[in-house]
């Protein structure tokens, strides 16, 4: 359990310092004429999130909090999926953000993992959803975050992909 507890820790803060970078970012981003979109869909996103880590904690205290037998690859796994969101993350610098925010006429980011692919943040996020859980043998939390993933990408693509189109260079 301690070893749960602890891995817990620092994912938590790790959202927290990101949600703190992220609030930094969009005080300059509308500083700078930037536009925010998707706000009808963006509570039910951070709802899902929280619930996330509600869902997580209670299976995995059920389950009796111990890692997977697979936990050395799960760790791995984990860990190159943070350095690719860091990648991410530093890649898109101050228009990184937890909420759809486009300054008109900026030029689209086109360096780091988005040389490559559109949305590396998103596909990054959706595999921690399945790592982090079957760290900890929580199967459950893992589908049904997954779904339920799936189901808020559907609507947040599409609407930052509009935005995108309609106020900078992004093809």
């Amino acid at each position: 359990m301690m070893m749960f507890i602890l891995f817990l820790l620092i994912v938590i803060a790790q959202r927290l310092g990101e949600l703190a970078v992220a609030k930094r970012n969009e005080a300059w981003m509308k500083q700078q004429g930037g536009i925010e979109f998707g706000s009808s869909h963006y509570p039910w996103m951070v709802a899902m999130h929280a619930a996330f880590f509600v869902v997580f904690i209670i299976e995995v205290y059920k389950r009796g909090g111990h890692p997977s037998a697979y936990w050395p690859v799960f760790l791995v796994l984990f860990l190159i999926l943070q350095a690719s969101r860091i990648w991410a993350l530093t890649s898109l610098g101050r228009f990184w953000n937890t909420k759809i925010i486009v300054l008109p006429d900026a030029k689209a980011v086109k360096k780091g993992p988005y040389k490559f692919i559109k949305h590396p943040n998103y596909i990054i996020v959706a595999l921690e959803l399945i790592v982090i859980p079957l760290l900890f043998n929580a199967c459950i939390t893992a589908c049904l975050f997954t779904l339920l993933n799936i189901f808020m990408m559907l609507t947040r693509i599409p609407e930052e992909e509009k935005a995108l189109k309609k106020l900078t260079n992004y093809q």
